[in-house]
């Protein structure tokens, strides 16, 4: 079956064909790109520059590689293709590349900016101490940076992710919890000083996504694979409409 009512439910052998995404707008995703790129990079970079203390150690890697994984979300984009000569890997450029962004650029920019914040609005390099001044505590406040994470979620269980495609829905559930899970371990871990133990968190996030983006593209291949092998001929196709 497909979730778009263009294309057929049925392969020739009589069984339901694998569920494939939607066609997406490359272009759209190519935009995504960039952004992608420069903001968590930028930011890295900023870090870097001040000479931020240990507890922005964790916080540049994972915005290195939000700006990284973008621009390997970008190759994988650029080579999409439905003309003359696609195979089955520029079939599912997009929706690849779309996955890697997701997994490998969002959730490690969602990982790193409630720390980023924290540490931002406390540092004492970047905030000289003057006579007088008073210390405000931003006090729940900072946790305005965390929402984000909730639409974010909602975006995946609620079906626009490409995961919801490659995995059942329960799995999707899963992985889902555990991301939210882990940003928020990492964080209470950033802000307790615990910094061993938020670079374990972030890692085990980081090394879970990956494992997730690989199987995902694996996956997407071999649904686009076989719907071409078992999707009926186009002239079976519009003789199935005509009727």
């Amino acid at each position: 079956m497909s979730k778009d009512k263009g294309r057929p439910t049925v392969g020739t052998d009589g069984l339901a064909l694998p569920i494939l995404p939607p066609e997406r707008d490359a272009r759209v995703w190519a935009r995504l790109v960039r952004v992608m790129f420069y903001t968590p990079g930028f930011l890295a970079l900023l870090l870097l520059k001040a000479g931020e203390p240990e507890a922005f150690g964790i916080t540049v890697e994972l915005l290195m590689l939000s700006s990284a994984a973008a621009i390997v979300g970008g190759l994988y984009i650029g080579t999409q293709s439905s003309g003359g000569g696609a195979d089955g890997s520029s079939q599912i450029s997009t929706w690849s590349g779309s996955l890697v962004i997701e997994l490998l650029a969002v959730v490690p920019l969602l990982c790193a900016l409630p720390s980023l914040f924290h540490e931002l609005a406390h540092s004492r390099l970047l905030h000289a101490a003057t006579p007088g001044a008073l210390d405000v505590a931003l006090g729940a406040s900072e946790l305005l940076p965390m929402v984000a994470i909730l639409p974010f979620i909602l975006y995946q269980l609620a079906g626009f992710g490409t995961l919801s495609f490659v995995v059942p829905k329960r799995v999707n559930w899963a992985i889902n919890i555990g991301i939210l899970f882990l940003i928020i371990a990492s964080y209470i871990a950033n802000r307790e000083g615990a910094y061993g133990l938020e670079k374990r968190f972030a890692s085990t996030l980081v090394v879970a996504m990956a494992v997730t983006v690989f199987y995902g593209v694996l996956k997407l291949r071999q649904m686009q694979m076989t719907y071409d092998e078992k999707c009926p001929p186009k002239g079976h196709q519009m003789a199935a409409k005509a009727a």
